[in-house]
C-alpha cells in the first residue's frame, strides 16, 4: 500500500500539494490527472525515492519492485531484442551467474540456477520480448537492428518494451502512448488489462484511461482528490462536486455579506459593540469555501474559410510512396464537409497518403487535382521542427498577420494558453505540448478550407484535446485525420478509410470493429506462410467475403446517420446544460430581467424538444442497425 498522510511537497518555492492524503492499494490501476505543473511527475519522483515530502508522512512497502519507463535512450550498439530482454533484471542476473558457474564448473550451483531460470520462465524470455516488440509495431527484421539505428519515436517504443519486460510489483507510466499509433495502443491496452501489479498511469488519452484504470487521482489547486471509476466516471463525479462546491460558496458569500453588514452598522454603537466584536471573531474563524475552479484555459474556433470550392481536391488512379508504390490505384475526392479518419496497420501508408495530399510527397504515377481556391492547413509532428526556435509566439503570428493589432494577436494566442511572459518566450524553450499548441494556433489563423491532421494530439493535455475536438466539430471545410486518439476520431469524423495491403478503401465498421479487423489481420499476416487453402475453401471464403461486403453496403447509410445523430445529441446536451446553468442565476428572476427570462425559457424548451426528437430517432436507427447486423 502506498500512502500519504497530511503530506506536503514543494518544488522550489512552488507548493505542489499540501496536507494531502492518498491511499493506493496493491493491484489498483490508477490514472494520475491534472494540469501540467500540478505535480504528477513529481509524485512519481517521490515514489521512486528521488525526492522526499516536505512535511507529513509518506510510506511505501520495502523491497517493492518498481518499473518506470525512461524518456531517453542512448544510441546503443546492441540489438533491439537484447535491449528489451535486458529489462528483465532478474533473468540477466541469473544468466550472468550461470556463465560464471560454467567457467568455474560449479555443477551443484548450476543445477539450482537452471531451476530458478525455469521458475521465472527464463527459457521463453526471447519469445516474450519478441511478442512485446511485435505488439508495439516492430517488424521481425527490426529485432536484430542496433538501438542506434532507430529514430527518437521508435526509441521511446523500445524503452516501453524494456519496461514491460521488467518484473514489477508497481508500474509507473508517464505518457506512454505519445509515440504509439492506434494499432500499438490497442495491443498495449490488452497487455495492461492483464498486468497483476499496481499501475500508476499519467496519460492525456481519455479512452486509453477508460480502458485501463479503475481509479483516478486528480491533482488540483495544491490538493489531491481520489475518485473510484474510470476517467469518464471521474468527469461526471467531479462536475457534480464542483456544482455542489459552487452552490456552497455562493451560500457562504451571502452569509459573510450579512455578517459584514451587521459589523459595519453596529460596531460604532456602544449597545451593539460587543455583539459586533463577536460577529467579527466568528467571521475570522469561518472556514472559507473556494469558488469552483474553471480549469480549461483553451477556447478557440475555426473561422469560416473565405472560399470553399466544391470539390476541393481529387486523387485520380494514383500510386503513392517513395521509390516503390506503397499505395496503388488510389481514388479520393474531397468535398466541403468531408470528415475522414484514416485507419490502418503501422507502415501501411497513412502518413504517406496525407503527405501526398499536402503536396509534400510527389506522386509515383496518376494525377492530383487541386481546386483554384483550395487552402491546405497541414499539421504533422515533423513540421513543428521547422518552427523558428529563436522567435516567440507573438513574433511568429505578427509575421502571418502584420496588419492586425498586437492586442488582437495577444487575445488570439491567449485562447491557446499563451499568456503573460509566454507570449514573448523563445520557441526553443517550449515543451512538446507548447510547440503543438503554437503550431495549431498558426495553422488555424490562416483559415484553411482543407485540414490535413497527422497525429495532432501528441503532447497535448486533456483540456487542449477537448478544445480541439470542440473546434473541429464547427469546422466547415474538409478534413482528413490520422490519430491514435479514439475520442477525437469518434467526435470529429463521419467516414473511416482503411489503408492496408497497398489499397485505400472505405471502412464501413466502427472503431471497435476495426480493433477486431486488426486482430484478424495480424493473425493472417502471421499465418500467411503456413496457409495452403484448397480451391473449394478459397471459393467458400470468396462467397463469405461477398456476403460480408453486401451486408456492409446495407449498413453503411445507417451507420453514417447514427454518427451524425450522436454528434447532434452531444451538441444538444451541451445546449440544454448551458440553458440550465443560465437559468440558475437568481438575478434573472428579478422584474427587470423578465423579458430575458422568457426568452431563455422558450429557447430551453425548444432545445429540450429537439433533444427528445433526436434521441427518439437515434433509438430507431440503432434498432434498425442492430436488426440488420444480426442477419446471417
Amino acid at each position: 500500500m502506498i500512502q500519504l498522510q497530511s503530506a506536503s511537497l514543494h518544488r522550489g518555492t512552488k507548493i505542489l500539494f499540501q496536507n494531502a492524503d492518498l491511499t493506493i492499494h496493491h493491484g489498483w490501476h490508477v490514472g494520475i490527472v491534472g494540469h501540467n505543473g500540478t505535480g504528477k511527475s513529481s509524485l512519481f519522483s517521490l515514489i521512486q525515492g528521488q525526492v522526499t515530502v516536505d512535511s507529513g508522512h509518506y510510506s511505501i512497502p520495502k523491497d517493492l519492485r518498481i518499473a518506470h519507463m525512461s524518456q531517453e535512450l542512448d544510441a546503443l550498439p546492441i540489438p533491439a531484442l537484447e535491449y528489451v530482454i535486458d529489462g528483465d533484471h532478474e533473468l540477466r542476473q541469473i544468466q550472468s551467474e550461470i556463465e560464471r558457474c560454467e567457467r568455474e564448473q560449479d555443477q551443484s550451483r548450476l543445477a539450482k540456477l537452471h531451476t530458478q531460470l525455469d521458475n521465472i520462465d527464463g527459457y521463453r524470455a526471447e519469445s516474450r520480448a519478441a511478442k512485446i516488440l511485435d505488439g508495439l509495431g516492430f517488424s521481425q527484421e527490426q529485432l536484430s537492428h542496433p538501438v542506434a539505428q532507430f529514430s527518437g519515436g521508435w526509441r521511446v517504443r523500445l524503452n516501453l518494451a524494456h519496461t514491460l519486460m521488467c518484473r514489477s510489483d508497481l508500474l509507473l507510466l508517464d505518457e506512454p502512448t505519445n509515440h504509439l499509433d492506434l494499432d500499438a495502443i490497442l495491443w498495449f491496452e490488452q497487455w495492461l488489462k492483464t498486468y497483476q501489479g499496481t499501475l500508476l498511469l499519467i496519460s492525456h488519452d481519455r479512452e486509453f484511461l477508460d480502458e485501463t484504470i479503475e481509479h483516478i487521482v486528480h491533482l488540483e489547486q495544491q490538493q489531491i482528490f481520489q475518485y473510484r471509476g474510470n476517467y469518464s466516471a471521474f468527469e461526471i463525479t467531479r462536475t457534480e462536486r464542483q456544482a455542489q462546491q459552487q452552490a456552497s460558496y455562493e451560500k457562504q458569500q451571502i452569509e459573510i455579506a450579512h455578517i459584514q453588514s451587521f459589523i459595519t452598522r453596529f460596531k460604532a454603537k456602544a449597545s451593539k459593540a460587543k455583539q459586533a466584536q463577536g460577529r467579527m471573531k466568528a467571521l475570522d474563524r469561518l472556514e472559507k469555501i473556494a469558488p469552483a475552479y474553471a480549469e480549461s484555459p483553451f477556447h478557440f474556433e475555426f473561422k469560416k474559410p473565405e472560399k470553399i470550392p466544391d470539390p476541393l481536391f481529387k486523387l485520380i488512379d494514383a500510386d503513392l510512396g517513395y521509390k516503390d508504390a506503397l499505395l496503388k490505384n488510389v481514388n479520393i475526392q474531397l468535398k466541403p464537409g468531408s470528415r475522414i479518419g484514416i485507419l490502418g496497420p503501422n507502415g501501411a501508408g497513412k502518413s504517406t497518403l496525407i503527405k501526398t495530399i499536402a503536396d509534400t510527397l510527389p506522386l509515383i504515377s496518376g494525377e492530383t487535382w487541386f481546386a483554384a481556391h483550395c487552402k491546405i492547413g497541414y499539421f504533422a509532428q515533423h513540421q513543428l521542427e521547422h518552427l523558428d526556435l529563436e522567435s516567440n509566439p507573438l513574433q511568429l503570428l505578427t509575421r502571418q498577420a502584420p496588419r492586425t493589432s498586437e492586442a488582437a494577436l495577444r487575445a488570439y494566442l491567449g485562447s491557446f494558453g499563451f499568456q503573460g511572459d509566454d507570449i514573448k518566450k523563445q520557441v526553443a524553450l517550449f515543451s512538446g505540448g507548447e510547440k503543438s499548441r503554437l503550431g495549431l494556433a498558426l495553422l488555424i489563423w490562416e483559415k484553411p478550407n482543407l485540414l490535413l491532421l497527422d497525429e495532432p494530439t501528441n503532447h497535448l493535455d486533456l483540456e487542449m484535446r477537448h478544445a480541439l475536438t470542440m473546434a473541429l466539430q464547427g469546422f466547415e471545410g474538409a478534413m482528413i485525420l490520422v490519430s491514435h486518439d479514439r475520442h477525437l476520431l469518434r467526435c470529429t469524423t463521419e467516414e473511416l478509410y482503411l489503408t492496408a495491403d497497398g489499397k485505400v478503401s472505405p471502412f464501413d465498421g466502427t472503431l471497435e470493429e476495426y480493433s477486431t479487423w486488426l486482430s484478424q489481420h495480424r493473425q493472417q499476416q502471421g499465418n500467411s506462410k503456413e496457409l495452403s487453402a484448397t480451391p473449394g475453401s478459397a471459393a467458400n471464403k470468396k462467397e463469405e467475403r461477398r456476403k460480408t461486403a453486401q451486408q456492409r453496403e446495407q449498413l453503411k447509410p445507417l451507420r453514417n446517420r447514427l454518427k451524425k445523430l450522436e454528434t447532434q445529441l452531444e451538441q444538444l446536451s451541451r445546449q440544454t446544460a448551458n440553458y440550465e446553468t443560465q437559468l440558475s442565476d437568481n438575478s434573472l428572476y428579478e422584474e427587470s430581467n423578465k423579458a430575458q427570462l422568457k426568452t431563455l425559457l422558450h429557447d430551453q424548451e425548444q432545445a429540450r424538444k429537439q433533444l427528445e426528437q433526436t434521441e427518439s430517432e437515434w433509438m430507431q436507427v440503432s434498432e434498425e442497425l442492430e436488426a440488420l447486423s444480426d442477419k446471417p
